[in-house]
C-alpha cells in the first residue's frame, strides 16, 4: 500500500521532485506546504495544504516528508527545516527516480532525493537531506556530506569529499580525491582542483 507524503516548498524544485515521486510510484502526494498566501493554490495539481505554522499539526497526519525547497546560495533554510521537522517526529524517506542508478554498494541517507538519470557509483556515500540533481554523476568512493546540492549534470569524481552544506553547480567537475570544505559554493561549469588536506 502506498503511503502519503507531504512536500515542503512549492517552487521550481518542488515541480521537479513531484515528477520524480510520480515516476517512482511509492508515495501519494497529500499536499504541499508553502507560503501562507499560497494556501488553497496548487502545484501541478497538488493542493497547498498549509504553511510553516501548520507543520506540527500536519506531521501528525502525514509523517513522511520531503523538503522540496531548492538550495542555491545557502543551505541554511533547508537545514533548519530538516532539524525542525525531525523534532516534530517527521520521517524522511529516500526518494530515487527509477531512471537513476544507485549502486547497491553505495549509501544514500534519509531525506535525500536522487533525480532522473543521476548515477551514484560503488562505494559512494550521500548524507542526509541532499539533492542529487538530474544527470549528476557521483563516482566511486566519493563522500557527499549532509545538506548538499549536487546540481544538474555535475561530475563528482572518484574519492572526492564534499563538505556539508555545499552547493556544487551545474556542469561543474571535481578533480579526483579532492576535498571541498563545508559550505562551499562551486560555480557552474567550473573545474575544482584545490585540496584542503
Amino acid at each position: 500500500m502506498k503511503e502519503n507524503i507531504i512536500l515542503i516548498g512549492g517552487g521550481g524544485h518542488c515541480r521537479a521532485c513531484i515528477d520524480v515521486i510520480e515516476k517512482e510510484g511509492h508515495f501519494i502526494i497529500a499536499g504541499i506546504v508553502d507560503m501562507p498566501e499560497k494556501k488553497h493554490q496548487n502545484v501541478l495539481g497538488y493542493p497547498v495544504i498549509g504553511s510553516d505554522a501548520d507543520l506540527a499539526k500536519l506531521i501528525k497526519s502525514f509523517p513522511n516528508v520531503l523538503i522540496t525547497l531548492g538550495q542555491m546560495k545557502s543551505p541554511t533554510r533547508r537545514k533548519e527545516l530538516f532539524n525542525d521537522l525531525r523534532q516534530m517526529g517527521a520521517c524522511f524517506p529516500v526518494i530515487q527516480s527509477p531512471l537513476a542508478y544507485v549502486s547497491p554498494h553505495a549509501q544514500v541517507a534519509e531525506g535525500t532525493i536522487v533525480m532522473h538519470h543521476a548515477l551514484i557509483n560503488a562505494g559512494a556515500r550521500i548524507g542526509i537531506n541532499c539533492i542529487i540533481n538530474t544527470k549528476a554523476l557521483v563516482e566511486h568512493d566519493a563522500v557527499i556530506e549532509d545538506h548538499c546540492h549536487i546540481s544538474t549534470g555535475a561530475v563528482v569524481n572518484g574519492g572526492v569529499k564534499i563538505g556539508s552544506g555545499s552547493f556544487f553547480g551545474s556542469g561543474a567537475v571535481s578533480k579526483e580525491y579532492t576535498s571541498i570544505p563545508p559550505n562551499s559554493f562551486v560555480n557552474a561549469n567550473s573545474l575544482y582542483r584545490k585540496n584542503d588536506e
